[in-house]
């Protein structure tokens, strides 16, 4: 860009974070509204339900590492386990391969779980705040289960966080579960690949990461 318009790449970055500013100030109500009532996270758990058969899930987390060159000073806290230096995106995405929230450039060398535990979405899941529905029986079952949210092994098993087995030696009950819980998970991979095909942002950062 700098080249092409005879500008300076320092006056470049500036114009590139107010334009990005300016479009998420005009679009984020519109584009992505996070779910705040009963009701509507309770569509995007029928939805999960209708598209990947799996109950009260209100959606499905994931982080993605996005390459990017070595910060000054900022020393190992941007390499991450994969062997580049990267910032994370992480977000939660309903059924429908929409992002409903987002937690944007934080360290590569962050696990999932310490973003997640950070966030302001696992502070409104366990204040009740988020607006989650009240527990309610599954689909030919009389006890109450509450609605949850679902990501991999990385994140911790909790009411309203639910998670693949990991153990060796599952019985059958126990793959079937993981099976289906990674049908109904794939939708955050998904959307994330969707975005990369459409921006070109997030290709090729586990094979052809820039150098520092």
């Amino acid at each position: 860009m700098k080249f092409g318009w005879r500008v300076s790449s320092n006056t470049i970055t500036d114009f590139v974070r107010e334009v990005c500013r300016a479009i998420v100030d005009e679009y984020l109500d519109e584009v992505m509204t996070s779910p705040s009532t009963p009701k509507t996270w309770r569509e995007i758990a029928n939805q999960f339900m209708t598209r990947w058969n799996f109950p009260h899930c209100s959606g499905a987390l994931d982080g993605k590492h996005v390459a990017c060159r070595r910060p000054n000073s900022s020393g190992s806290t941007y390499y991450n386990y994969k062997g580049y230096y990267s910032v994370v995106s992480m977000a939660l995405v309903d059924s429908d391969y929409n992002f409903i929230w987002t937690d944007v450039c934080e360290k590569g060398a962050a696990p999932d779980a310490q973003i997640y535990n950070g966030s302001a979405l696992k502070d409104c899941v366990d204040d009740g705040s988020i607006g989650f529905p009240p527990a309610e029986p599954l689909p030919d079952d009389n006890d109450d289960v509450p609605y949850y949210l679902i990501g991999d092994d990385a994140f911790a098993l909790k009411s309203n966080m639910i998670k693949p087995y990991s153990h060796r030696g599952m019985i059958d009950d126990e793959r079937i579960f993981n099976y289906m819980l990674s049908r109904a998970r794939r939708v955050v991979g998904n959307a994330f690949g969707i975005l990369a095909n459409r921006f070109q942002v997030l290709l090729n950062t586990m094979n052809h990461a820039p150098q520092p």
